[in-house]
């Protein structure tokens, strides 16, 4: 139904027939449970999602081309991945009006299914696996695990209020297959300063957050490489498995837009003189600086006053540094040009 996604564009008969039939070897996937949600929506860009690793290698005529035509890569593409956070310079100017920073990322162990395609037993095990992982870190990573089966209700509404809760209803997720099974295996992790965070088997089997009020990118950026680190130690001395890691497309995802790096890093800022300009004006201009504006309220969320969630636009063919980097930045960049704004606005 989705005639204007990559799936209709690159999904072609000749494709198509080539590898309908074949089923992964991880856990079963095929052609037609990747491309499920732009066969029954007819609201996709992209439309395709990977059920295991062995999709991208089994299905690599699609994948590929629907991969090279979004992040815009060449087929000899190669992705290097760079979390040292000591190579970023500079940080978020102290004047500029930023409420809180977030990055995120997403992390899959290998030899397990990806969300689409996971199987009930492999989506157990990786909870486990992680549950165990996150009991070992320490100092300021030290935290709690809450599985979503049979939490409590006061645990429930806590996270809910902290907006750490990630929760089930999602109809692209659903129709994608990654609601199996609902909620068991699920869960969340925090430290106790709850500036780390890990959500386990929501649309990647872990989702790595690093957040905290203020503007200190850069402290972010290093808290978020110290935890993974320590995660995939952990996960390593336990299981002898690591984050699945490709040489051309990076950190495996289910979603082939979150290729490479599989990070957002963003802050929310007020930009009232871009506000007053005009929106319009501030999408072109974030264009251009390779950042993406969003409302605060979420990915489709409308706009409140002037407060924007700045991110980087990109995910592969450039290093966690680079795109850390490109965010710091744009956002001083638009601080700038925003104070512009405001005194031609008399404001």
């Amino acid at each position: 139904k989705s005639t204007h996604s990559l799936v209709a564009k690159h999904v072609t008969k000749e494709r198509w027939d080539k590898v309908k039939d074949i089923k992964t070897k991880t856990c079963g996937f095929t052609l037609a449970k990747a491309c499920a949600c732009a066969i029954e929506f007819d609201n996709q860009h992209c439309g395709i999602y990977a059920g295991d690793w062995d999709s991208y290698k089994d299905f690599a005529e699609v994948f590929d081309a629907v991969i090279q035509d979004y992040h815009g890569i060449s087929a000899t593409a190669k992705h290097t991945s760079d979390m040292d956070a000591s190579k970023v310079t500079g940080n978020i100017n102290k004047d500029v009006p930023v409420h809180s920073t977030r990055i995120r990322v997403g992390r899959n162990i290998d030899g397990f299914g990806l969300s689409p395609g996971i199987t009930k037993q492999q989506r157990i095990d990786v909870e486990k696996l992680m549950s165990g992982a996150l009991a070992k870190l320490s100092g300021d990573l030290a935290g709690t695990y809450y599985p979503l089966a049979g939490m409590d209700e006061t645990v429930r509404q806590g996270l809910v209020d902290d907006h750490f809760l990630f929760v089930n209803g999602d109809r692209n997720l659903t129709v994608a297959g990654m609601e199996r099974d609902w909620p068991e295996g699920r869960g969340i992790f925090h430290n106790s300063a709850k500036t780390f965070l890990l959500w386990v088997n929501e649309e990647d089997q872990t989702r790595i957050i690093s957040m905290q009020q203020g503007g200190d990118v850069k402290g972010v950026f290093e808290r978020l490489a110290r935890g993974i680190k320590a995660v995939g130690d952990s996960v390593k001395a336990e299981s002898g498995k690591e984050f699945a890691l490709s040489e051309q497309y990076g950190y495996i995802h289910s979603c082939p837009t979150n290729l490479g790096t599989g990070m957002r890093a963003s802050v929310h800022v007020d930009l009232p003189g871009w506000t007053k300009e005009g929106v319009d004006k501030l999408n072109a201009r974030c264009e251009v600086l390779c950042v993406q504006p969003r409302g605060t309220r979420g990915e489709s969320g409308g706009q409140t006053g002037c407060t924007y969630d700045i991110s980087n636009k990109h995910r592969l063919g450039y290093s966690e540094v680079q795109l850390v980097q490109v965010m710091i930045d744009g956002v001083n960049t638009l601080w700038k040009e925003d104070q512009e704004w405001q005194k031609k606005h008399g404001m």
